[in-house]
Parts: C-alpha cells; structure tokens; sequence
C-alpha cells in the first residue's frame, strides 16, 4: 500500500506537476528554482519520493500524476476523518462548524449534496 501523504513544500511541489502536465523532468527543475528556490538535485530528490509513493511517474524524463490533485486530496480528507472521527462525518461537520460557522451559502451547498447524493440500494 502506497503512502499517499504530502507535506506543504511537496504539495506546493504536486501543484507545479499537476498544473503543467505532462512536463519535461528538466522544464520541472526550472520552475523548481524558480518558485521554489530548488536545486535540482532537491528537485530530482523529491520527485523520485512522490514517485514512489505512487502519485507521480516519470517516464523517460516526462512528469504525469497517476492521480490527478482531486483524487489526492479527496483520499486525504478521507483519511482524515477516518482516523480523527472514527469515520463519521457528521462528528467532522460537528467539529468544524464548532469554531467555524457555515455561511448560508455553504448550508444550501451541502442540502444539495446531500439530496442528490444516490441512494444505497
């Protein structure tokens, strides 16, 4: 099983991937140095672990996700709730809304989800 976690220098590293896709390892280094301040080495050394936790390839020098940026972070999410709420996402929303209130257009989001959310049959 694949670790599917990222921190916030390797996120911001995912997002120059999954927004230039597919991109040359070398065009990838550039805007590395450029927005990141990385060698290329650092580079090199970050892509090949995002890389082998299975959310990136690179084949024969050209970048692409195996899971585009919503997947990820829909699995993180998940992942989240499950090991923080024991899975409930009711216990989450309870949490959340406690320090945050949801605006009205944030409650008519989610009864629109939830209502056309399909039915288990």
């Amino acid at each position: 099983m694949h670790d599917y976690q990222m921190g916030a220098i390797e996120s911001r590293f995912a997002d120059i991937i999954w927004e230039n896709e597919p991109i040359s390892s070398t065009e990838l280094a550039k805007r590395s140095e450029k927005l990141l301040q990385w060698k290329k080495s650092t580079t090199y050394t970050v892509l090949k672990r995002l890389c082998d936790k299975g959310i990136f390839q690179n084949n024969q020098g050209t970048v692409t996700s195996l899971m585009t940026r919503q997947e990820f972070y829909s699995m993180q999410s998940q992942r989240f709730v499950e090991e923080t709420f024991a899975g409930s996402l009711p216990a989450f929303l309870a949490a959340f809304t406690a320090r945050k209130p949801l605006t009205p257009e944030e409650v008519a989001q989610l009864r629109r989800m939830v209502a056309e959310y399909p039915e288990e049959s």
